[in-house]
């Protein structure tokens, strides 16, 4: 993994020999994500830390349920319906920042509710979007055309996609224990 996550961009890198005549303008970075279960937080953490940008944690105003049988429903709906949940907050100056690192988990083969939701608040016209994604074997579903769509005005680079499926795999296990008990 640490490989994977040391080829994404670093915005505002300048070369590391010769002479440069001119210094780069600072170019201010911005990791937000979701993150139900921990596996996007811990990406974000590792990025945050490795390009040296601010962390934003999305969150719904209400809550997704404890339950993983619970949120999966209720995603489900709110997907279904297209529903877009309101955010807990938002990121106060998106102005400032130039690159934005979105993480999430891929919900029901699509970016969660929430994502959309962030999306909508905020503008990202002209600025540089570095998806980072959770799943849980299903790939990037239709992640990249909600992106596109929510944010048409951003440069979106190819994403960092990583299998993250500890959840359903403890789940899993647990079921086929009690089935046998």
């Amino acid at each position: 993994m640490v490989s994977a996550l040391a080829s994404l961009p670093l915005a505002g890198a300048t070369a590391a020999c010769g002479q440069v005549d001119r210094q780069e303008p600072e170019r201010s970075r911005l990791v937000a994500y979701f993150s139900r279960s921990g596996n996007t937080r811990v990406i974000a953490g590792l990025i945050q830390r490795s390009v040296d940008a601010d962390l934003f944690e999305i969150q719904p105003a209400s809550a997704y349920p404890a339950d993983y049988l619970a949120t999966v429903e209720q995603a489900r709906q709110e997907r279904d319906s297209g529903f877009e949940p309101p955010l807990a907050s938002g990121v106060a100056d998106i102005a400032k920042y130039d690159t934005i690192y979105l993480g999430f988990p891929i919900w029901g083969t699509t970016t969660p509710p929430v994502i959309r939701s962030f999306l909508r608040q905020h503008d990202l016209s002209g600025k540089t979007l570095v998806p980072f994604v959770t799943h849980g074997g299903y790939g990037l579903g239709n992640a990249r055309e909600i992106l596109a769509s929510h944010a048409p005005d951003a440069r979106i680079e190819p994403p960092f996609s990583m299998e993250a499926d500890q959840e359903r795999r403890t789940m899993d296990a647990v079921n086929a224990w009690l089935g046998s008990s």
